[in-house]
């Protein structure tokens, strides 16, 4: 296909003849996929389906293709069940440190939707971190009703707390 147009044939002509030779040479025999339906002939498709099938192929998460902004805001949530299987108060500090150093490196340099983005605070994290080891201790040994579970009012979540306060200000 290196070869130009010759200026006298027509357009149409002259790749239907580029292709009639080519089948002729055999260069469209064993082709993987040959005498095979094609993928998804019937589905109805939007405008970003090539992105998800890129995605499934590379096996990677939709949350790849997400702004740096909206990852970091994911990780800030995902905090608590991050470190809750970690085993030391230093292990949980050095897990916020990292993601207040990306946090920090995106506010210095912002880019794609400008979405608030706050830093974590570490004894916020170990505090909770601690509280919820010494709840799953204390489950571990003793059983609370599930009558009792239920009837006990439930306390707001750190990220929530610390949420309500990022709005406030």
């Amino acid at each position: 296909m290196t070869e130009r147009k010759p200026s006298g044939i027509d357009f149409e002509t002259w790749i239907d003849k580029q292709i009639r030779e080519a089948q002729e040479r055999g260069e469209f025999d064993d082709l993987p996929g040959a005498g095979k339906p094609l993928p998804n002939l019937g589905r109805q498709r939007d405008e970003l389906w090539w992105v998800r099938d890129k995605l499934a192929r590379e096996g990677l998460s939709t949350e790849e293709v997400l702004p740096t902004a909206l990852k970091l805001r994911k990780e800030t949530h995902r905090l608590p069940e991050t470190v809750r299987d970690l085993t030391s108060e230093d292990e949980v500090r050095a897990v916020v440190a990292d993601l207040n150093a990306r946090i920090k490196a995106w506010l210095r340099a912002p880019s794609g939707p400008h979405i608030r983005v706050g830093l974590v605070n570490a004894d916020t994290v170990v505090a909770q971190w601690k509280e919820d080891r010494a709840a799953s201790a204390s489950d571990a040994s003793t059983t609370v009703p599930a009558s009792q579970e239920a009837a006990a009012p439930s306390r707001p979540r750190w990220w929530h707390r610390l949420t309500s306060r990022q709005h406030r200000a």
